[in-house]
């Protein structure tokens, strides 16, 4: 039984990292937080203490989850790799690329197990598009549009939305879209980026929009949180036809609503989210029925990684070009050009 940490019971610590650490078959024996009344609610059997210091002391904790605020994730994760612990830690891995080496040093050096939690690599529409891709049904692609719009118009009062290290919706949710692209394509040669605030009394940046390049394939990605209309999730246009997708993936929105890993509608989307693939040569329209949501693989390839030796399943040298891409973002908008990679 693989022993883990948590450190954070917020929205990613309870609602996404607890229930598939367990669904993994992972015991969650420490839970680090000040939300007692939440763990007990939900694992009865952890152990909660208000102290990471503390945790990284103990010896009978084999994994330290990190699901805390951006700017703490470095400091935490080097400490936990220097007391001998494997370590996960939720995306961003760290705010700069300099850290994310460091880290990965640091890791190498005690020889210990380092991954990024990406868990949107195992989102239903993502597998559906990685799977048409690979079956060549789109032909060669020339162009791939991810977008994740939503309506947000107030300014909440959360750590994501100050003026912090980190904080922002290109670390948050442009950490996700630049990772899916780079999964597909490899590392673009170019990027040109405008990264913005639009909303009133806004202190981190609320949106962007990024394009990419690597050859004639041309890379757009894009975040609002002025958009009452999310439109398309993924436009993906190749040489035989396109794949067009709207909705979200469901996986969020039913572990928030208590639907546990296991349970058979598990990772399945409605009906009426179902990609439409239009082919060039007559113009004909199928319906793609998706692929089943999958973000229990994350924690089942981090229990094989550590009992059978097997590669963690995002390892920490993908978030750290995540994190370039993501520097080079900031650099092309501050500069109102662009920037070769």
């Amino acid at each position: 039984m693989i022993r883990v940490g948590l450190i954070g019971f917020g929205l990613a610590g309870r609602y996404f990292h607890a229930p598939l650490i367990l669904a993994a078959g992972m015991e969650l024996r420490i839970v680090v937080t000040s939300r007692s009344d939440a763990v007990r609610e939900f694992a009865p059997g952890a152990v909660v203490i208000d102290s990471a210091p503390a945790l990284f002391a103990r010896d009978d904790i084999d994994l330290v989850v990190i699901a805390t605020p951006n700017h703490l994730h470095v400091e935490q994760a080097a400490e936990a790799l220097r007391a001998g612990k494997h370590v996960v830690v939720d995306k961003p891995l760290s705010i700069t690329s300099a850290q994310a080496s460091t880290l990965i040093e640091l890791a190498n050096a005690h020889r210990l197990r380092l991954a990024v939690f990406q868990n949107r690599r195992w989102d239903s529409d993502f597998l559906t598009v990685q799977k048409l891709i690979r079956e060549d049904r789109l032909g060669a692609i020339n162009a791939f549009h991810a977008r994740w719009d939503r309506f947000r118009p107030i300014v909440a009062d959360r750590w994501r939305e100050r003026a912090e290290p980190g904080a922002g919706m290109l670390h948050d949710l442009g950490s996700h879209l630049i990772d899916q692209a780079l999964c597909l394509f490899g590392r673009p040669e170019w990027i040109q980026a405008d990264v913005f605030t639009q909303r009133s009394g806004g202190a981190a940046n609320d949106g962007f929009e990024i394009l990419m390049g690597k050859g004639t394939l041309r890379i757009t990605l894009g975040v609002s949180s002025l958009a009452a209309d999310g439109g398309w999730r993924y436009r993906v246009h190749g040489a035989r036809g396109s794949f067009l997708k709207s909705g979200l993936d469901t996986q969020e929105a039913q572990l928030r609503a208590g639907v546990q890993p296991d349970a058979p509608d598990f990772g399945f989307e409605p009906t009426e989210q179902w990609g439409k693939l239009i082919l060039g040569a007559d113009d004909s329209k199928q319906t793609i029925a998706p692929q089943r949501g999958r973000w229990t693989e994350f924690y089942a390839g981090m229990r094989r990684s550590l009992e059978r030796n097997e590669p963690v399943p995002v390892p920490a040298e993908d978030a750290r070009e995540t994190l370039e891409v993501i520097e080079a973002a900031m650099t092309s908008s501050a500069a109102g050009r662009r920037i070769e990679l």
